[in-house]
């Protein structure tokens, strides 16, 4: 499935948090007006040749532009094609995860930067990205990370040097929607909720908007980004597809994505932490694909003396996963006779009930169900490393806790109105999770 039709209210119109990064950079160096600013009515906001800086903010904001800003500004020291190339250059040299696809690539290594010597940049593309480089470097840092990831996943793949290019842009560019969202998404002590939810999930939807816009890349980069947070199993978002209908671009991005992201996340031991993760949730990735990163992760893994302390958590963990299931099953045993059943199979109770059922199954296969831990603890005691394990499953796990609970409020917002017995069970459960992880 490549269709790319958008809900009708779908915009992506320059955002107030992408106008006050853009302006706040133009504090910093020269962005000039290199034609007049009119708003939707056709009222002019700015002159030709007028300097941009943040006191332009306020009459921006107030107003719908007739056409996104960056299509009519000149910026100093723009990000270029030579400019993405240095920096990908110095990822490769002084990141794990660049270094360890360059070093698994062997003479070959040249060829992950290799696209972005003939890398399209129109000016509005150029804009955005400076404005990452210059107000939002760690998302920056992250999108060419991705890229390298991609490029990676597409030469095991045997995909041809046009393909390549394509897939890079695609990645460079995957997260341009993110410059449109409230910075304080990224806080690791902000909680996404209520209409921050429906910004996360549009995100995907944006950024599209914008490469189309350009006309300047193939439709299959389009589709690749639109893509990008989507599963396999087709628990992903903006519109829950599954299997063969991602394109092979759009599955190589998600598991760029999530690839890199742990790299990013965690300094400790993040081989590891990703190869649990992917092989508890064998599922939601391309299994060809995960073929060519499970090894190097396992060349990776970090021994004893970094995995000790993780043990640490594994008993609170088990009992966290445990007070979880039983409290579903337990307000799933109080609902009223035959009401499971009159749920609607596309509703929100069936969702948690799948996805809650999904991940016991999988905690059995690797061993680590709740109902196994009582023995296998006992086994591993003394096994620093054996206990570390335990403890990154059961991390993993209490994620997708956390990641079925925010589904659910995504899908069903109407959720806490508790409209049904099957609502207000899944609300009830939702609401546990939200106080104790």
């Amino acid at each position: 499935m490549t269709d790319t039709s958008l809900p009708a209210d779908t915009d992506a119109a320059d955002s107030p948090h992408y106008l006050r990064a853009l302006t706040d950079m133009a504090d910093r160096r020269t962005v000039v007006a290199d034609a007049a600013i009119y708003t939707a009515n056709g009222i002019k906001l700015v002159e030709k040749g007028a300097r941009i800086d943040s006191r332009l903010y306020d009459r921006l904001v107030q107003h719908k532009l007739r056409e996104p800003i960056d299509r009519h500004l000149s910026i100093e020291n723009p990000v270029t094609a030579p400019a993405l190339l240095a920096a990908g250059q110095a990822l490769v040299e002084q990141h794990l995860l660049p270094g360890m696809l360059a070093e698994a690539l062997g003479p070959l290594a040249g060829r992950l930067l290799a696209p972005l010597r003939s890398l399209s940049l129109p000016a509005p593309i150029a804009c955005k990205l400076t404005v990452m480089r210059e107000q939002r470097p760690e998302l920056f840092q992250h999108s060419l990370q991705m890229m390298i990831v991609a490029v990676f996943l597409g030469l095991r793949s045997d995909l041809g040097e046009r393909d390549c290019a394509t897939l890079a842009a695609a990645a460079l560019l995957h997260d341009l929607g993110v410059l449109h969202m409230d910075p304080a998404w990224n806080d690791p002590e902000h909680k996404v909720v209520g209409p921050q939810r429906k910004h996360l999930v549009a995100h995907p939807i944006t950024a599209m908007l914008m490469i189309r816009d350009t006309q300047a890349y193939p439709r299959a980069a389009e589709v690749a980004v639109l893509e990008h947070h989507e599963r396999m199993d087709g628990s992903g978002y903006p519109r829950g597809l599954a299997g063969a209908d991602i394109t092979p671009m759009g599955r190589i991005l998600l598991l760029a994505e999530v690839v890199t992201a742990f790299f990013e996340k965690y300094e400790d031991m993040p081989a590891q932490r990703l190869s649990l993760m992917l092989r508890l949730n064998h599922r939601k990735f391309p299994s060809n694909l995960v073929a060519h990163i499970l090894p190097l992760l396992q060349e990776e893994v970090a021994r004893e003396s970094a995995l000790m302390p993780l043990g640490n958590d594994a008993s609170r963990q088990i009992e966290l996963l445990a007070e979880a299931f039983a409290y579903w099953d337990q307000l799933k045993a109080a609902l009223p006779a035959g009401s499971p059943a009159k749920a609607p199979p596309n509703g929100a109770f069936a969702f948690a009930d799948a996805r809650l059922l999904a991940l016991q199954k999988a905690l059995a296969e690797a061993g680590s169900h709740p109902q196994q831990h009582g023995e296998l603890l006992a086994q591993l005691q003394g096994d620093a490393i054996g206990m570390a394990e335990v403890a990154m499953v059961g991390g993993e796990a209490l994620w997708q806790l956390k990641s079925i609970l925010n589904a659910s409020h995504r899908r069903w917002p109407r959720l806490a109105d508790r409209a049904t017995p099957a609502d207000a069970a899944v609300a009830d459960w939702c609401d546990w999770v939200e106080r104790r992880l």
